[in-house]
């Protein structure tokens, strides 16, 4: 039976590969270095200055102490003026012996001395003068001399521009190696970092907590890499592209780390705006160059993050005469990943949360054959996330974790891990030895709500109409049966909010038109309970009105939740509706919107008055005890309330004495009601 040429070819391609990879680079024995060049002008430079200063030059003196102590005495023996402008004076043998003579007597041969800045002319008159007294035979006149010296072209002229030439390549050699893309020399050049056998990233997949689907797909990525042969023996093919999807702090690049620690084979690093630069042609280039240092490299990976800024969908861009390099980019971008060249052993790897506004054919099977979606993790996964953010610290011995993920829904994993560092910043604040419970739940309200601000001053009125605000976001929470559970109310000014309520709601993945209604009356409860108790609203509902409109409209446009507006989205998937200037319905459809956005608040505000009217002295009794207490919690609106008759509000109950804890939390993405 024979075997399938292709099936042999692939293989003996891997095999390749591999040997390629594992042999070592040969570095050159002799490998030349351009600061030996340096060190060479310098040494030359040095012996010009010690030769000089060695030479036959003399002492130097003025012309008038020659004059008086030695010309006009008759002890110099010879004048030599040199160029014209200096006289190199030599003394008699004889004198030479005499005690003013000392310092230069070991100059036997001379000059013993040197007139510097010499005036020819008047130095001849004067010379003449000071010897007309002295016998004819005595008498010295000064002999003209014109010499050349090798080294003064040197001094003049090379020398500078050697020096100028030293300091040129100094400077462009830190502006090729600066940052703020001063990379003169290298600027087609790819700015990836690698991580080779020689950096050796320690994060493995035992550091990514959860998002167990992501990586049971990205696993087998790293295992084609590590035994080829199993899969090529059943003719599969290495996937050429991945492309994690999720929201921010989700662990996208956390589990291209542990990629890199995992695949032990180079690992190309590199952000998506690192292609991104002012002159044209570049953005192409140091694509290109990428690509050639990762085929050199293969088997190997490519990890590009944020790649919405380099590949979003061509011919959408939101200004007219935008840049274009960005789309030219894009396009080597396209024909390096599948075109007619081969890119055998690499993977390309890339994170963004804007997938919505990426091109089309980036997005195709054989540039990026898989999209791995990495979600909010769920609270057994919170659980997982805690346990490997909680390692570092000294945690008291009875901390429950379990109630950790529980009081935190909708949290990331960077907020998880901010959570962390929060509570184990509030425990020392407080010189605590271990970190508690209570730390933890601080640092939630920290992070959700702001810091408190206790010694912010506000009047005695201003302080009711917010007790009563938030009383009414706290009795139609607890007496619709669909509103999330509350779990503490504050009016303790906190961040840019003068009091919240904080809830925990359900973790559901559909939402009911009853629940969502329910939760449009909970939110308006605040300007309810206003307008019930003292006959007018304020500006406090700010938030709370922003909140049910968005809510209102996404019933109406995107949900299909509308009667009249019948079963109909305007939702756009692509992300591309941001940058269209027309509406996808007509002007009438527009009306009819508004109008029925409209009817559901009102509607919503008629059924939060009647539920507040009919329990209006529960409502001035747990106002009256917020002012007394400024926060309170669960337990306080059971004392007054009530219990909730709802089998299901039991259930989603937080463990754990919530009025000792102070349990407060809430998912970031549905914030506390806050009054501003």
């Amino acid at each position: 039976m024979s075997e399938d040429p292709k099936k042999n070819e692939s293989k003996n391609q891997f095999d390749k590969v591999k040997d390629r990879l594992s042999k070592k680079p040969q570095l050159p024995k002799n490998s030349f270095n351009i600061y030996w060049i340096y060190a060479i002008i310098l040494a030359v430079l040095i012996g010009i200055q010690l030769f000089s200063s060695i030479g036959g030059e003399g002492k130097e003196i003025s012309t008038g102490r020659f004059l008086v102590e030695m010309l006009k005495k008759g002890h110099v023996k010879e004048i030599k003026v040199v160029n014209g402008d200096r006289a190199e004076i030599y003394i008699k043998k004889d004198s030479l012996n005499l005690h003013q003579y000392d310092s230069v007597r070991s100059k036997a041969a001379g000059p013993h001395y040197l007139i510097r800045n010499l005036n020819d002319e008047n130095f001849e008159k004067e010379v003449t003068e000071v010897q007309k007294d002295l016998p004819y035979e005595n008498r010295v006149y000064p002999e003209k001399v014109t010499q050349n010296n090798w080294y003064e072209p040197i001094g003049t002229f090379l020398i500078p521009t050697i020096i100028i030439i030293i300091i040129w390549v100094i400077v462009m050699r830190r502006m090729a190696g600066g940052a703020g893309g001063g990379q003169i020399f290298n600027i087609g050049k790819s700015k990836a970092q690698l991580f080779d056998k020689d950096t050796n990233v320690s994060i493995t997949f035992n550091d990514v907590a959860g998002l167990e689907g992501a990586k049971i797909e990205i696993k087998e990525i790293v295992d084609f890499l590590k035994q080829p042969k199993k899969y090529t023996e059943l003719g599969a093919k290495i996937p050429k592209g991945a492309l994690l999807v999720g929201p921010p702090g989700t662990g996208k690049t956390l589990l291209a780390k542990a990629v890199a620690g995992e695949a032990k084979v180079p690992f190309f690093s590199l952000s998506g705006s690192d292609f991104v630069e002012m002159f044209v042609g570049v953005g192409a280039s140091r694509v290109r160059d990428l690509f050639r240092q990762a085929k050199e490299k293969a088997p190997c990976i490519i990890f590009i993050d944020e790649i919405d800024a380099v590949g979003r969908a061509r011919g959408k861009s939101p200004m007219t005469g935008a840049n274009d390099e960005r789309e030219s980019t894009l396009n080597q971008l396209l024909t390096e990943m599948d075109g007619f060249g081969t890119n055998s052993g690499v993977i390309i790897l890339a994170a963004t949360n804007r997938a919505d506004v990426l091109d089309r054919a980036l997005l195709r099977a054989g540039r990026f054959d898989r999209q791995i979606y990495v979600d909010m993790p769920d609270k057994n996964e919170r659980l997982e996330i805690f346990k490997v953010h909680l390692k570092p610290l000294k945690l008291s011995p009875n901390l429950d974790i379990e109630f950790l993920a529980k009081q935190t829904p909708g949290f990331s994993g960077a907020d998880i891990a901010n959570v962390c560092n929060e509570a184990a910043l509030i425990a020392a604040r407080q010189d605590k030895k271990t970190v508690d419970k209570q730390d933890f739940l601080d640092a939630v309200d920290r992070i959700i709500g702001g810091l408190e601000k206790r010694n912010k001053i506000i009047s005695v009125n201003e302080k009711k109409v917010i007790a009563f605000h938030e009383a009414g976001h706290a009795s139609v929470s607890w007496l619709l049966e669909y509103a999330s559970p509350l779990v503490k109310v504050t009016i303790v000014p906190r961040g840019r909010s003068l009091g919240a309520a904080w809830y925990l709601p359900e973790e559901r993945q559909i939402t009911t038109t009853e629940q969502l209604f329910d939760e449009l009356c909970a939110a308006l409860g605040g300007r309810a309970s206003e307008e019930i108790t003292f006959g007018k609203i304020s500006t406090g509902a700010l938030s709370d009105l922003e909140k049910i409109t968005k809510q209102a409209y996404a019933m109406v446009m995107y949900y299909g939740l509308n009667d009249k507006i019948g079963n109909v989205s305007f939702y756009d998937s692509t992300g591309q509706a941001e940058y269209s200037f027309n509406k996808p319905y007509s002007e009438k459809t527009a009306e009819m919107i508004d109008q029925e956005v409209s009817k559901l608040i009102e509607k919503a505000y008629t059924r939060t008055k009647e539920i507040l009217s009919e329990n209006k002295g529960k409502l001035t009794g747990l106002a009256n005890l917020l002012l007394e207490k400024e926060v309170i919690f669960k337990e306080d609106l059971e004392a007054i309330f009530g219990a909730r008759p709802l089998a299901w509000a039991q259930d989603s109950k937080p463990g754990g004495d919530l009025k000792e804890e102070k349990a407060t939390t809430e998912a970031p993405a549905g914030n506390p009601t806050t009054l501003f």
